[in-house]
């Protein structure tokens, strides 16, 4: 019996000991934060690094980051993430829609953050959302108004009568978008039709069918066009047909203008956010999608090349 008694005390202050130690531990101001990017191209990559600088900005080198990329392949955000997991850390940063949709279905009790996403009703299928996920889910949309977008085309193109959406079927975000403009240009008595290519495969085949149908074609905040705005300049270059981009990569790419955001600034928004959560001054479930500002700007070598004199009010893009 004081062998069992003696046993018992012996485990009762083992775990007394790890109890104190994962106190120290949640309480020593130290903390490590998992990234997961999509894919490396400039947006995303601005996104990452004002995520960061907001996190050392506010921690300094107590906070240390866990930062991969999935090389444009979603399959390997499973992988990433599960890594991420495993690793413990406090934190996950998930840099585009595919990131954010593996994370959230891998953990119900990290924090999660997205960034780089457009529209997160769509992106993690939530039926009436209002702007909070009510989950371990939060984050930052890139999403500019689409309406005003719309009426860009209209603004720089007003003889346009056919406008073709260019879009990966992939991307849910990117077919929510193209949706929305086509609603909105439609009801201005202009015809759309859409053009989805399923990768980079049949992408310069079916913008090759988009530019020889458009007056204009509108490309959305698509990850898979981001990572190759040569195909779609090249093409649309020979046939002399403007395009109209979701945001300042793409268009800087391949397009004439754009009503666009600061990723940097957006990924420091994001990591503002991911400061409050690992204080303990805000938990995810209870934060709403911040959104970052819009600029218009304008492409001015795009321009120049196909003879189009830019709109006032809209900034060279540098």
């Amino acid at each position: 019996m004081k062998k069992l008694m003696v046993l018992a005390l012996a485990m009762l202050m083992v775990l007394s000991m790890v109890a104190c130690g994962g106190e120290e531990k949640k309480g020593d101001g130290t903390y490590k934060v998992g990234i997961c990017q999509l894919a490396p191209h400039d947006a995303l990559d601005a996104a990452t690094e004002g995520f960061k600088k907001a996190l050392t900005d506010a921690f300094g080198d107590k906070v240390t980051f866990i930062e991969e990329n999935a090389a444009g392949e979603p399959a390997n955000c499973t992988t990433i993430i599960n890594s991420l997991i495993s690793s413990k850390v406090d934190l996950i940063m998930a840099n585009a829609t595919p990131a954010l949709q593996v994370a959230a279905n891998a953990t119900r009790t990290i924090p999660v953050l997205g960034t780089s996403v457009t529209e997160y009703g769509v992106a993690l299928g939530l039926d009436n959302f209002s702007g909070t996920v009510g989950t371990n889910v939060s984050g930052t949309s890139d999403l500019a108004d689409l309406e005003q977008q719309a009426n860009m085309i209209v603004e720089w193109f007003p003889e346009a009568k056919n406008v073709g959406l260019l879009y990966c079927s992939a991307e849910a975000n990117s077919l929510y978008q193209v949706n929305k403009v086509s609603e909105y240009l439609t009801a201005q008595g202009i015809t759309c039709q859409m053009f989805a290519f399923t990768d980079t495969s049949d992408m310069n085949q079916v913008t090759t069918d988009a530019a020889a149908w458009s007056d204009v074609i509108y490309v959305p905040t698509d990850n898979v066009v981001a990572n190759a705005t040569d195909v779609v300049a090249n093409v649309c270059r020979t046939a002399k047909v403007p395009v109209i981009a979701g945001e300042e990569g793409i268009c800087k790419g391949c397009g004439v203008a754009t009503l666009s955001i600061s990723y940097y600034d957006l990924g420091y928004t994001t990591g503002q956010m991911a400061v409050k959560i690992l204080k303990g001054e805000a938990k995810p479930q209870d934060m709403a999608i911040e959104y970052a500002p819009t600029t218009k700007k304008y492409n001015a070598e795009m321009c120049e090349f196909l003879g189009i004199t830019p709109v006032e009010g809209y900034e060279k893009i540098g």
